[in-house]
């Protein structure tokens, strides 16, 4: 039998704290738990009796408050370990430790920092980490919720109940903390929050919580972070080149839940599979990197990942966050790069995510003016909270350095510039000079990138800014955003514009083909063809194409040439690659059966030979952003929809020539200038029959004679076909 308490059968908890514990409003719950001198205390509800165990000793049975019967005191030898045993109405019996036995874990620097809105590294210490403390294995939860009156961690451990693990407020910080013995990876949590005036609203997920369950359910999991297990080292020292302004960019855009399926269709693929499937084709394919449409955890698959809860979670659609470290590991391996679409410009505002998440405006503005976005219906971040700033740079830093990313697209810039973006007049707040500049998103937007840069060599930052804000893609020092590139939202909704219209019309647009030129040094550029282009009824790229099957296919495959022969970065939506011919459909795999098409195979190979062009010519890429890669040759030529230009890299590098011709008319010797006297081998013809096309060019290239035209001393009769680029290089 287990020894009966012998220090009193009365409790000696004050009332007010046994009913302040008992109804779950105990704001500070380690000043009366756990050991105090010769007594310790727990809070246990629903079990029959309980026992002290300490050391060799017997048990000593606890007592029941009288009227709180959750409640037990009992007699504790100080400053040694003990564990509770319980038995539960059925007879049950079990052991376990007591939380509230333990010391805090984090450490004075922590909370300084913490408090500070400067702690870089913020997840090393907020989220559910697997530790051993005091010499026991557990989980450490720590949480900011700064007008919290009480905060509880809950799960299936302790049956949801908030009144049984009350965490512990450190100081004026906001953060509550608590470690649970005996938890282990795999635990599914969420806190419970009691707001001020006794408020307890609905459970919240862990903002900084690495794993999450399977929409829809929205715990979130204990799970380790990244891995420790890292091979990439080789692309690691030396991805900087890979990134660079200088080097050859072609991006794969790609939402993983889609790409490709299993043969029923379904399930996506998973982490594991698409680091084999996925990276295999991406480099078949000649893309240097892949981007993935956002991965962090978001409730609704409709969303793509747009908005997302956990922002520190890879989603478990795909796998764990170790398997998706797996893949990124797998892509570096084999020399491919991996972008991340980041999204810190909203939230939305689902229950269990950030929106009041203590029971007050916490991470988003009070004022729907300042806070709410109108067109996704989400929550707009509060830039000018020190704490959410640090959440935010944290969070980027975290991708990169955890998953050794190799950099963020970040989503919606536009939105974040500007605090009258998509609103009418009344309808939002001027900053404090009276204007529409975000100044707290601004400076956000500057120091993520400067740390970013800072802290992870190597790694490139995109901006998605569809204004004309000037310097996004130069240095903060200079007055910029601090990007590396830019989307050229302009250069896309010209071109696209141009090749959707029927040929005949296309020579009284000729200058949407021709603008982008005007301000193509002004930023560090990537021309993108991204999701955005085949969602919402705008269809597929074939179905903007004009004409008749043939001729859409080769418009789609001019228009390509023209895309690759342009200077900026390269970046395209997967299924683009080969003119799927339906809208893009995020519940389906994409139309693979397509590519044994001759006519589809034909846009997959030239895509395919686009990109080795490309990364084999430094005259197609070294100077993609810079004015001294890039003469217009021909560029007024109007009535027969033609352009001309040459391309450079370095003195030295060969030049490539490239010539479209937009019109379904074949130019059978249309005169073009040339920079040098010589043979130029035509290295790209859209209009091969390998493509798809008829087969008309220039064999065996030209040679040039010395009769001026289009400024240049040398030029040749060349044959363009109809709907076509052809580039013809310097041997």
């Amino acid at each position: 039998m287990a020894r009966k308490a012998t220090t009193t059968d009365a409790v000696t908890l004050p009332e007010a704290d046994a009913r302040a514990l008992a109804e779950g409003r105990h704001g500070d719950p380690f000043s009366v738990l756990g050991p105090h001198g010769d007594v310790a205390r727990a809070v246990i509800p629903h079990i029959a009796r309980l026992w002290l165990v300490q050391g060799r000793a017997k048990p000593v049975e606890m007592v029941r408050h009288p009227d709180h019967g959750e409640l037990f005191e009992g007699p504790v030898k100080a400053d040694k370990s003990y564990r509770f045993r319980a038995e539960a109405e059925d007879g049950t019996i079990w052991e376990f430790e007591d939380p509230y036995r333990f010391g805090p874990v984090l450490g004075q620097i922590d909370e300084y920092l913490i408090g500070e809105g400067s702690h870089r590294r913020l997840w090393q210490k907020l989220g559910a980490h697997l530790i051993s403390h005091e010499g026991s294995d557990g989980v450490h939860f720590a949480v900011w919720a700064p007008n919290a009156e009480r905060v509880s961690v809950v799960g299936d451990f302790n049956a949801w109940d908030g009144r049984r693990n009350p965490m512990r407020r450190r100081g004026a910080t906001g953060v509550w903390e608590i470690f649970l013995p005996g938890l282990g990876e795999g635990t599914i949590y969420k806190y419970e929050i009691r707001g001020q005036g006794g408020h307890i609203g609905p459970l919240k997920a862990d903002p900084v919580g690495f794993g999450s369950e399977h929409p829809p359910r929205t715990g979130s999991v204990v799970r380790r972070a990244g891995t420790p297990e890292w091979t990439d080292g080789d692309w690691m020292a030396t991805r900087a080149q890979a990134n660079s302004v200088d080097a050859p960019v072609s991006v794969y855009e790609v939402h993983l839940g889609s790409w490709r399926r299993t043969d029923n269709g379904e399930r996506p693929l998973s982490y594991l599979e698409l680091a084999d499937e996925l990276v295999d084709y991406a480099l078949w394919m000649g893309f240097t990197h892949l981007e993935l449409l956002p991965v962090s955890e978001h409730p609704f698959d409709g969303s793509w990942g747009y908005q997302p809860v956990g922002m520190y979670a890879p989603t478990i659609r795909y796998g764990t966050p170790a398997e998706f470290s797996a893949f990124v590991d797998a892509a570096h391996r084999k020399g491919l790069g991996i972008l991340f679409d980041w999204v810190p410009g909203h939230f939305p505002t689902d229950p269990h995510g950030l929106g009041r998440f203590d029971g007050t405006p916490l991470y988003e503005h009070a004022d729907p003016k300042e806070g709410f976005h109108i067109d996704w219906n989400t929550l707009i971040y509060n830039y000018g909270r020190a704490e959410v700033q640090n959440y935010l740079m944290a969070n980027a830093l975290y991708w990169l350095e955890e998953y050794h990313l190799d950099g963020l697209r970040v989503d919606a810039v536009a939105s974040m510039l500007y605090r009258d973006y998509s609103r009418k007049e009344g309808e939002w707040v001027p900053n404090v000079h009276g204007g529409r500049e975000n100044y707290e998103a601004i400076q956000l937007l500057r120091d993520v990138n400067t740390f970013a840069y800072a802290e992870c060599p190597g790694i490139m930052t995109v901006a998605e800014e569809s204004t004309a804000f000037p310097g996004v893609s130069r240095p903060v020092d200079t007055g910029g955003l601090g990007f590396g590139f830019k989307w050229n939202m302009g250069w896309m909704n010209d071109t696209l514009s141009y090749i959707q219209k029927e040929p005949i019309f296309r020579q009284y647009h000729h200058n949407q083909m021709t603008f982008g030129l005007a301000y193509a040094w002004t930023e560090n550029f990537i021309l993108p063809i991204s999701h955005d282009e085949v969602v919402h009824g705008k269809g597929s790229m074939l179905g903007k194409m004009p004409g008749s099957a043939w001729e859409k296919f080769a418009n789609l495959r001019a228009y390509y040439g023209f895309m690759w022969g342009h200077p900026g970065k390269k970046l395209l939506f997967m299924g683009q690659e080969f003119a799927q011919g339906a809208e893009w459909n995020h519940n389906k795999s994409l139309d693979w059966h397509q590519a044994n098409d001759p006519q589809h195979k034909g846009i997959q190979s030239l895509v395919r030979d686009l990109n080795l062009l490309y990364r084999l010519n430094p005259a197609l890429h070294l100077n993609d952003c810079r004015p001294e890669g890039f003469d217009w040759l021909e560029v007024n030529d109007a009535e027969n929809s033609v352009f001309a230009f040459v391309r450079k890299g370095k003195k030295g590098d060969p030049m490539i020539v490239v010539a479209a011709n937009f019109t379904p008319v074949e130019r059978g010797a249309y005169r073009l200038g040339f920079p040098a006297p010589g043979v130029w081998e035509e290295v790209m013809n859209t209009d091969a029959s390998v493509y798809g096309g008829g087969n008309r060019g220039n064999l065996g290239g030209v040679t040039t004679e010395a009769e001026g035209w289009h400024n240049q001393a040398q030029s040749a009769a060349v044959v363009l076909p109809p709907l076509s680029v052809v580039m013809f290089r310097q041997a």
